[in-house]
């Protein structure tokens, strides 16, 4: 399906996905973003290519045994988790809000350790590419930053290149240099937040929000790392099929959808 784009939607490249947030969380300040996606000023800032290259990884890894406590591999893969949710969130809210996909190149992507209330805070660089479908409106005159692709199964595939062929998947390599974790194990944190982040935002996006999140996670290769369950009141819930071992740590939490009972 493709989604039709508001008028007031068609004028920046990345208002659907800021829209969406701000229905999701009613906040434009966000624990894990910065205020609009895009850095207006880079001062204080570090591509994720320090991330992916090793040169900040210690970095966030300190900062999650600071505040877990936990082993190093528990600690690491809550990192992920979180590092991954925010990372992954204004991609697939893009696909599915509009059609619109900010790719992810580590070195389009900016972090920073300033804000303590989560490990990391992510944003894009201005000159960040979108891809858009030929429907869509800055299709007509496309600005620099925007990249028209032929349909539906180019935007696919470009959305798996940048954001884990080519970010999340180094980013997984680097990670399991330092400490011991099983790919499967992180990758299922990707599966669960991608689903999670589409079904919260369900009422902000057109069409069906299980049939979105069939298609990222499928696009992704990550369909089988999660299912979607019945909830309580019949609406569909994340059941997960891997453990992001937060069950270990020195005060154990047991996430919803958890595939480990207390």
């Amino acid at each position: 399906m493709t989604a039709v784009i508001p008028p007031r939607l068609a004028t920046a490249p990345l208002t659907p996905v800021t829209t969406t947030l701000r229905a999701m969380f009613g906040t434009d300040d966000l624990p894990g973003l910065t205020p609009g996606l895009l850095v207006t000023d880079e001062y204080g800032w570090s591509p994720a290519t320090t991330l992916v290259d090793g040169t900040r990884l210690p970095e966030l890894l300190a900062a999650a045994a600071h505040r877990w406590g936990g082993t190093p591999h528990a600690c690491a893969a809550l990192a992920w988790k979180s590092y991954s949710y925010w990372a992954a969130l204004p991609v697939v809210l893009g696909w599915a809000s509009a059609r619109r996909v900010p790719l992810l190149d580590p070195a389009d992507v900016l972090i920073h350790f300033e804000d303590h209330r989560p490990l990391v805070t992510l944003g894009l660089r201005q000159s960040t590419t979108v891809a858009v479908l030929p429907s869509d409106p800055l299709a007509l005159a496309p600005p620099p930053e925007v990249r028209v692709v032929a349909d539906d199964a180019e935007l696919l595939d470009l959305l798996r290149a940048s954001l884990l062929d080519a970010h999340l998947h180094p980013l997984v390599r680097a990670i399991r240099t330092e400490v011991r974790i099983g790919t499967r194990t992180l990758l299922g944190s990707v599966a669960s937040g991608i689903a999670h982040g589409i079904l919260r935002a369900a009422d902000a996006l057109p069409g069906s929000a299980v049939e979105s999140v069939d298609t990222l996670l499928g696009t992704l290769g990550v369909r089988d790392l999660v299912d979607l369950v019945p909830g309580p009141s019949g609406q569909p819930t994340v059941q997960r099929r891997t453990c992001c071992q937060a069950f270990t740590l020195p005060k154990p939490k047991y996430c919803q959808g958890c595939c480990v009972r207390p």
